[in-house]
């Protein structure tokens, strides 16, 4: 059984505890990041991390790098206790709200940061995705955070999955693309890399960012746009991506079956040679 850290301890996963009334666990009040590990290193961190202190000060809550400055070197120690130190592995930070009133998402004085890592199989060459049967809010309150309530993600999931597909797209209330249920979506057309902004409701992926940076440094064409269903019924291309994934491109939209592509693979070459400089640092 897989050791975990929680709160600076080490502890075996049958001696985790969090408290029962929990606003994590029975409401839901809590965020995450899921990191990949790679031959024992920890990839991209420093943008999770980043990403994780601006989720909580938006909760009001303290940042668990204030509380715990070895977080870096906590994961990497995991991975390495786990025996995931060849190849890659999947780690997950959560940070719980912990015990408090209702009104108040202040955090409680027991609340639980932990984290924990498994192995990680191989990305897929190329997923199939249908169009989520409801829309993102790109208003709510939730938008943009990566958030322990993930139930509508894993029904959306399960319908898509119970249809034959690995992943769903989610338009929001605007009728614009919005993201996939695990990651970012981008859309090529005539060349053209585009991916939703923001605005749409969308988390700010942290492979949904390098592959900015990376295509652009790279001379291909890209950008963030609003994206309606004509744009992704005339996409040449479609790609996915996650902190685990990388890019993946998108083989079948619904019924629909994609040419093969061109430039999602090219920028999941440079998405992988990122990942190896990152390692070697």
């Amino acid at each position: 059984m897989s050791p975990l850290w929680c709160n600076g301890e080490w502890l075996a996963a049958r001696d985790f505890r969090a408290a029962p009334m929990d606003r994590g666990a029975i409401h839901g009040l809590g965020l995450f990041e899921t990191l990949l590990g790679m031959d024992g290193k920890v990839v991209f961190f420093e943008r999770h991390l980043a990403r994780l202190a601006a989720g909580c000060a938006r909760l009001g809550w303290l940042a668990p790098q204030q509380q715990f400055v070895d977080l870096p070197e906590a994961m990497a120690r995991l991975l390495v206790m786990a025996g995931l130190t060849s190849g890659q592995a999947r780690l997950r930070l959560t940070v719980s709200a912990g015990t408090g009133p209702l009104a108040n998402l202040a955090s409680g004085a027991d609340r639980v940061v932990w984290i924990t890592a498994s192995p990680l199989a191989q990305a897929p060459a190329a997923l199939a995705v249908n169009i989520a049967p409801w829309p993102r809010n790109e208003r709510g309150a939730l938008a943009g955070l990566k958030c322990a309530s993930y139930a509508e993600n894993l029904l959306a999931l399960d319908q898509a999955r119970r249809g034959g597909f690995d992943e769903t797209l989610f338009f929001n209330t605007a009728d614009e693309l919005c993201e996939a249920a695990t990651g970012n979506v981008f859309v090529v057309r005539d060349g053209v890399v585009m991916t939703p902004p923001l605005a749409s409701g969308c988390l700010a992926g942290i492979t949904r960012k390098l592959v900015l940076e990376l295509a652009g440094h790279d001379g291909i064409a890209c950008g963030e746009g609003g994206l309606g269903r004509a744009e992704l019924d005339g996409a040449d291309e479609v790609f996915v991506t996650s902190a685990t994934r990388g890019p993946v491109v998108v083989a079948r939209v619904g019924e629909r079956r994609l040419d093969p592509p061109r430039l999602g693979p090219r920028i999941r070459s440079l998405w992988e040679a990122q990942v190896r400089c990152n390692i070697l640092d």
